[in-house]
């Protein structure tokens, strides 16, 4: 894989003094993963400056007046964050000028080729400028995305010296939190995101297995530009039956899955975070070992019990119909995981198991469902 000129890393990290540890942090989540609160416990840490979506279209159109006032929603479900979401852009953005510099639209959809796409250099580009400006100035750079997840083998190879952690929820969850805001909110994005990053990247050959695997019913019009069929999307999420919504959600996260097991370097199960205080404890343990940075970690909900208890809040989709899915969705991860005998594919293997568990989990929650 051939990596833009700009590909070089600093030669000492920050301080001076952390020797083989990372540098840098890229925390690969979902939506509604609960990725940000993850992020917010980064952000916490003086050492630290953590970027929020730094792929987000937001990005492209932020203005130095706008930082002050994205902050979160009452039904955001995000933690209550003592600076808004982009603050820490602010150093690299010019009065009288939207975006980042660097930033490009086309970033703000995830890519899932073999290849980095012609893209990606400027991509590349972009986040080595965020990066290597943080460092200089002594903080550890960490940044939160949801949309990174396809580019991961890529960003791994660009970046060796950072750490790639993924973050990964149950998909009974994490669809639930998305379809919820829909349902009550009517809020049609998180539905139709999915349909969105599959329909872009429907002739790369993994996404076209995913889609076939999980029978996944595309919107009709074909992509004449990612704007434009972002516009489909939302439009044919607001109609789209329930367990059609979930077979798109769960194809997206099982690719997510196939690159976390394949490239991630450390994985936080969140679901275990909110309920095993030891489990939470040696993720954080895990962190410091390799980046120097320990975020805490051991006062998250417990957002499985949370789901449970309300199950009656999750309408017009039936949690039976939607669990013949998740056969495919295992057969489809285990095919797809790296399963040779070197020290990679022992985290592959232990992702392949966790999404075993995970789907074990999803049919658990989304029984009751009606």
């Amino acid at each position: 894989m051939s990596l833009p000129a700009s590909s070089a890393q600093h030669s000492s990290p920050p301080n001076g003094n952390l020797g083989h540890l990372s540098r840098g942090v890229f925390l690969h989540t979902g939506w509604r993963s609960a990725g940000t609160w993850v992020w917010s416990k980064f952000r916490e840490l003086e050492s630290v400056t953590a970027f929020y979506e730094p792929l987000s279209n937001v990005i492209g159109e932020l203005k130095l007046a706008d930082l002050g006032v994205l902050k979160p929603s009452f039904n955001s479900g995000h933690p209550a964050l003592a600076a808004p979401y982009f603050a820490e852009y602010r150093p690299f953005m010019r009065e009288g000028a939207r975006g980042v510099p660097g930033y490009r639209r086309r970033f703000s959809t995830d890519r899932f080729g073999a290849a980095p796409d012609a893209e990606f250099a400027a991509l590349h580009a972009y986040l080595h400028e965020l990066t290597e400006r943080t460092l200089d100035a002594g903080k550890m750079p960490v940044f939160k995305f949801c949309r990174s997840s396809g580019r991961l083998p890529w960003l791994k190879h660009a970046f060796p010296a950072a750490l790639h952690a993924a973050v990964m929820r149950n998909p009974a969850s994490q669809f639930a939190s998305g379809w919820l805001l829909h349902q009550e909110w009517r809020n049609p994005f998180f539905v139709a995101a999915p349909l969105r990053v599959l329909g872009l990247n429907r002739r790369e050959p993994l996404v076209k297995a995913v889609i076939d695997a999980c029978e996944v019913r595309l919107p009709p019009d074909a992509p004449a530009s990612d704007d434009a069929y972002a516009a489909v999307c939302e439009q044919y999420a607001r109609t789209i039956e329930g367990s059609q919504a979930y077979r798109a959600f769960i194809a997206l996260w099982a690719l997510s899955a196939v690159r976390m097991a394949n490239a991630a370097d450390i994985v936080i199960d969140i679901d275990r975070l909110g309920s095993d205080h030891a489990y939470a404890a040696d993720r954080a343990a895990q962190l410091a070992a390799r980046s120097g940075i320990a975020p805490r970690l051991d006062d998250a909900r417990d957002l499985v019990d949370e789901l449970k208890r309300t199950p009656a809040r999750i309408t017009g989709i039936d949690g039976w119909s939607i669990r013949a899915v998740h056969g495919a969705v295992q057969k489809f991860v285990d095919a797809h995981v790296v399963a040779a005998q070197t020290a990679a594919s022992t985290q592959a293997l232990d992702v392949a198991a966790l999404v075993r568990e995970k789907l074990a989990l999803a049919a658990t929650i989304s029984e009751p469902w009606r």
